[in-house]
């Protein structure tokens, strides 16, 4: 006997087990990142900002008041 003829067939990739586990990690943190973006693009798309109103974050300030009191001020001498 040679072993050749004792040797077992070997199995496809895709019928062993580690290739679909060292797979599941990848996987299961692009469906994270999805869900995210779907929870993101949802609840926070309707929040309409208006023309001189900066969102820093979750804080919203007024850019335009303070544009105004820099138009307000004397104009420097050149």
């Amino acid at each position: 006997m040679t072993i050749a003829q004792t040797a077992p067939t070997p199995k496809p990739w895709y019928r062993e087990p580690w290739p679909w586990i060292l797979m599941a990690g990848p996987f299961a943190a692009m469906v994270g990142c999805f869900i995210t973006i779907y929870f993101a693009y949802s609840n926070f798309t309707h929040e309409p900002i208006l023309d001189g109103v900066v969102k820093r974050g979750l804080v919203i300030e007024q850019a335009a008041s303070r544009a105004s009191e820099g138009a307000r001020a004397a104009p420097a001498n050149p």
